[in-house]
């Protein structure tokens, strides 16, 4: 087992601490530093939004701390998406995902960029949702489609490596794609249009489809259907690069077991047989109905991060895992699916206390064992 001493922590913080606008190296101890020694591009979180309805991450010093020492990728948490830019037709609103990605430039950090499109009507913006496209409804969506990723691409450039270009866009009960303002006036175009608007705005960026699709059999008809809408933007060299394994783990569901991971095996195999790339792009594990024992329900998140992670991280077409927090109080887990006990979840690497967990080990653990990138 991968493992940190109390003075390699202590040392660990204070070079996290002393981190000024120069570019730092990662620390070996690090998850950053030991994914890259494995020459994965690294690990990192996202940071920022208010999933958990406790505020912004962004804003605890303590979290921003956890991030400097452990994360070589951030993304902002909601600060990117439509909801979030875009208060009206005309205007865009960066300060919120400005102040982070600014921060993570000043740290030597990388930046991912989630997500220029999701096409869900719940995370639109009101007025999008009632926008009237005039008489000629698929040429306004696809101008406005194209101006929103082309402001933020050109805005950040290079400063962003990678883009979720479009996020959950296939219905898990159909296996087709959902039905949204896009997709209504544009139908399977809008993916088209997107990652092209996307290449020709950040031509430097990996693209990434991302989705929530897993292993399950409840989750065989999503699963298809992103192999199929994969398959169709590959056939029709549309430049997707990247699927994006969103990677929230549930034992509800599952506990990922040998036939488990044949079937995620099975699913990967087909993905990386296109020539596209992996990532997992928002691992946590939800433990609602995991052991009320702390030590016992540590040990089971642990148990069921290792064992997933050392499949995923078994790929060689995958370039990095990013966490989707790295504190339990800020977990977007928080708001949903509440514990019959009522105590906080603890699917993040970091409890509310800013002390890292088994689960913390657990994914130093893996990538220690993970193979050498070639």
């Amino acid at each position: 087992m991968v493992g940190i001493s109390r003075r390699e922590w202590l040392s660990l913080a204070s070079a996290a601490a002393m981190v000024s606008g120069a570019k730092a190296a990662p620390s070996p101890q690090s998850l950053d530093g030991l994914a890259r020694a494995k020459g994965f591009a690294g690990f990192g979180s996202c940071i920022g939004g208010s999933g958990s309805g406790s505020g912004s991450s962004f804003n605890d010093d303590g979290v921003r701390e956890i991030h400097l020492r452990e994360c070589g990728i951030l993304v902002p948490e909601n600060e990117l998406k439509w909801i979030a830019l875009r208060p009206d037709p005309k205007e865009f609103t960066f300060y919120r995902a400005d102040r982070i990605i600014d921060w993570a430039a000043q740290n030597g950090m990388k930046v991912r960029g989630h997500t220029l499109l999701w096409n869900r009507p719940e995370y639109m913006p009101e007025w999008l949702l009632n926008y009237d496209f005039g008489s000629r409804p698929a040429t306004e969506a696809e101008r406005l489609l194209r101006e929103h990723i082309t402001t933020v691409c050109r805005r950040y450039g290079t400063r962003i490596f990678t883009y979720d270009v479009v996020n959950e866009t296939i219905d898990p009960e159909t296996g087709g794609m959902r039905d949204g303002v896009f997709t209504r006036t544009l139908g399977d175009a809008m993916l088209d249009i997107a990652f092209d608007a996307a290449r020709q705005a950040a031509p430097e960026a990996r693209l990434v489809y991302n989705d929530y699709m897993d292993w399950s059999a409840a989750s065989a008809k999503h699963r298809a259907g992103v192999l199929r809408l994969l398959e169709r933007l590959t056939a029709n060299k549309v430049p997707v690069q990247v699927l994006g394994l969103q990677s929230h783990l549930a034992p509800g569901k599952n506990n990922f077991d040998a036939a488990d991971q044949a079937e995620w095996r099975r699913f990967m195999d087909a993905a990386v047989a296109m020539g596209l790339d992996l990532a997992v792009t928002e691992f946590d594990v939800e433990d609602q109905t995991m052991a009320a024992d702390i030590a016992t329900r540590d040990a089971q998140v642990a148990d069921l991060a290792r064992r997933y992670l050392d499949v995923v991280l078994s790929y060689r077409q995958l370039n990095y895992v990013m966490a989707w927090g790295m504190m339990d109080h800020y977990s977007w887990l928080q708001g949903r699916l509440q514990r019959a006990d009522g105590r906080l979840k603890r699917g993040s690497p970091y409890d509310d206390n800013y002390q890292p967990k088994r689960l913390r080990t657990a994914i130093a653990d893996a990538f220690s064992a993970a193979p050498m990138r070639g």
